[in-house]
């Protein structure tokens, strides 16, 4: 029995967890959808939804006083890669800070919404290995 055991270990050392997680949040933060197994999918849906919160309550605090967002900004930071390499619809491929991502274009559309900024699709599974593969995609902001 799993009593007070909290997350999914992935098979993988805790530096390595940390590490997926950190760079699976900055891709979907960066490509706003991501197709992966539905354990890993499972795993990050929290700490993606925990980001754009975070954001969200920085810009928030930001209106007031401006250390507030460079708190939340500093935060992200620590929790989040600097930069991805994502390709444009020229295929032309640019560098994307992903704080500033989070910060300018994500939180911002999520301003009104209370949460549940996530939504988890499951595709089938995997050819190769038979895994159940998911897509979590950032939701709409109707």
């Amino acid at each position: 029995m799993r009593h007070r055991i909290h997350g999914r270990r992935l098979n993988r050392s805790v530096a390595h967890r940390t590490a997926l997680r950190k760079n699976l949040v900055a891709d979907l933060i960066c490509h706003e959808q991501i197709v992966t197994t539905e354990a890993k999918a499972r795993t990050i849906r929290p700490a993606a939804e925990k980001m754009i919160t975070l954001a969200k309550r920085g810009l928030v605090k930001g209106q007031d006083d401006p250390i507030g967002e460079v708190y939340a900004r500093r935060l992200a930071a620590s929790r989040l890669p600097k930069t991805r390499v994502i390709e444009d619809e020229d295929g032309y491929f640019e560098e994307v800070n992903v704080v500033k991502r989070l910060f300018e274009e994500i939180a911002p559309r999520y301003a009104d919404r209370p949460g549940g900024y996530t939504r988890l699709v499951k595709i089938g599974k995997r050819p190769g290995d038979n895994a159940e593969m998911a897509a979590l995609m950032l939701v709409d902001e109707d």
